[in-house]
């Protein structure tokens, strides 16, 4: 990861680090504390022998436990935003950007938070950099994929399934049956490549547009899964830049691929909402639920989503189904 310098790095080299502020606002409440104690001490007609007297010792430990108290609230309210940082600190997740912690009204601290801040920033940029080309790159690799299933294997499957067909026609009553189990079994090894071919490129999405694509997608879902799905769709979708319409698709590709592997459910709904610019896919089931892990499929989603500034949330409670909502905003759109 490379590092890059920012406008406190010459002054961090010098020594002006966060500690100084922070040992400096320590000190100066230590001191402000035992000011006020000896000033109070001086002008209080309170006096103390010099061999301290039972009755004095009740006053001295009464002054001391206020000189301890008030300082242990001062520090404790003085520190409190590293308190703060620390727990903002334990829950970052670069998958769900957008945690910082506030910078005003912490004094010392403010130079401190605005870096941690500055920190995750170009964290997130860089992760989403990162997942960018990963991304693009995963892409090239499953088009190129298909393309090869299509035109190599695709193309000689037909062959060969011609050339059955040929020797069938001339071939006695006793084989005939025979080289005809074999063409249909060929003739199914091809319709599955091109299914294969299908979900590594989705041609229906280039060719006829998002809407056309997520109603192949539904067909084919139902055949291969056989659990019915009610598509919907509300409102005037606008026109999408081709990686949003990519993106959409594949997160509804990778909803319904869930729901077929883990969620035992018996009916889904899919639905694409346009309201004000913002477009919405939601895709829900009446499975099992409860969803507590998130694996590598639903972190791929997460980085999908970041890719075009849009938001996934999934909602999984234990027997109410799981619903995967990702809302594009209008700029995104």
């Amino acid at each position: 990861m490379s590092q890059r310098a920012g406008p406190d790095s010459g002054a961090t080299a010098r020594g002006d680090s966060p500690a100084r502020p922070l040992f400096r606002r320590i000190v100066l409440i230590n001191g402000l504390v035992f000011t006020v104690g000896t000033l109070v001490l001086a002008l209080s007609p309170a006096t103390v022998s010099s061999r301290v007297r039972l009755t004095e010792i009740p006053v001295l430990t009464v002054g001391l436990a206020v000189i301890l108290t008030a300082n242990a609230l001062l520090l404790r309210r003085s520190l409190a935003p590293i308190d703060a940082l620390i727990t903002v600190m334990g829950r970052v997740d670069l998958l769900r950007p957008g945690d910082r912690l506030a910078e005003r009204g912490n004094g010392d601290l403010t130079r401190l938070i605005g870096t941690f801040n500055a920190m995750i920033d170009r964290l997130e940029a860089e992760r989403s950099a990162s997942s960018a080309h990963a991304l693009a790159a995963q892409e090239g690799e499953r088009q190129r994929i298909a393309r090869e299933l299509h035109d190599e294997i695709g193309q000689s499957l037909t062959a060969v399934l011609l050339g059955l067909k040929r020797a069938a026609d001339r071939a006695p009553d006793d084989l005939r049956d025979e080289l005809r189990t074999v063409q249909e079994t060929v003739r199914a090894s091809l319709d599955e490549v091109r299914q294969v071919a299908r979900r590594l490129r989705p041609g229906v999405l280039e060719d006829l547009g998002l809407q056309s694509a997520l109603a192949a997608l539904v067909t084919e879902f139902t055949e291969t899964a056989g659990v019915p799905v009610v598509r919907s769709s509300e409102g005037v979708l606008p026109v999408l830049d081709a990686d949003v319409e990519l993106v959409l698709y594949r997160i509804a590709q990778e909803g319904l691929t869930n729901v077929a592997r883990h969620a035992g459910a018996s009916r889904v709904e899919l639905a694409l909402d346009a309201r004000g610019g913002a477009v919405t896919l939601s895709i829900s089931d009446d499975g099992c639920g409860g969803v507590v892990h998130e694996g590598a499929g639903i972190r791929g989603m997460r980085e999908r989503a970041l890719l075009i500034g849009a938001e996934l949330t999934i909602t999984s409670r234990a027997g109410c189904g799981t619903e995967v909502r990702l809302t594009v905003p209008a700029g995104a759109a």
